[in-house]
């Protein structure tokens, strides 16, 4: 079965705790990882002057190649980081000037890791994942949050929702 799945990794540090555990799960489910910070995409704009950065590219790509998009960012100030929020913030441009690119991520599916230095997160962090894949017609499948204290290349990391 050909690799459907790919992990967007959304974090300030290539080599950080949400990379550590993107590796893990990356090994043990053969899932694609792409580290958001190895492209260069600006904020959205309004006047849509950022259209030739490499938001565009990158998105068809993932539309083209995978059905599952998971999104792994560890939790900063209580809400995904800074470059998830960018990524997710140039969705604008997927219901604006890039249409029919926005409409293949109809029907993919969509998960969401986080970690931090607890246990257990609000629900509320997930809002925004679960409101845009709703937005954007895509299935939210759920999500798992790990404690970056207790992470381990031993643990048997179980996806069953994808």
């Amino acid at each position: 079965m050909k690799n459907d799945k790919v992990i967007l990794l959304g974090s300030s540090r290539s080599q950080g705790n949400t990379a550590k555990v993107a590796s893990i799960i990356s090994k043990q489910h053969d899932i694609d990882v792409i580290d958001l910070k190895d492209f260069s995409f600006s904020y959205y704009d309004y006047d849509n002057l950022n259209k030739d950065d490499d938001f565009f590219p990158l998105i068809k790509f993932i539309i083209e190649k995978y059905n599952t998009v998971i999104f792994a960012t560890p939790v900063y100030w209580y809400n995904m980081s800074g470059i998830m929020k960018v990524f997710f913030d140039r969705f604008s441009d997927l219901i604006r000037i890039e249409k029919e690119t926005g409409r293949k991520l109809r029907g993919k599916n969509m998960f969401v890791i986080s970690n931090s230095h607890s246990n257990n997160i609000e629900d509320t962090f997930y809002i925004p994942f679960q409101k845009s894949a709703e937005y954007l017609g895509m299935n939210y499948k759920g999500n798992l949050h790990f404690n970056a204290d207790q992470i381990d290349e031993n643990n048997n990391i179980e996806l069953t929702q994808l």
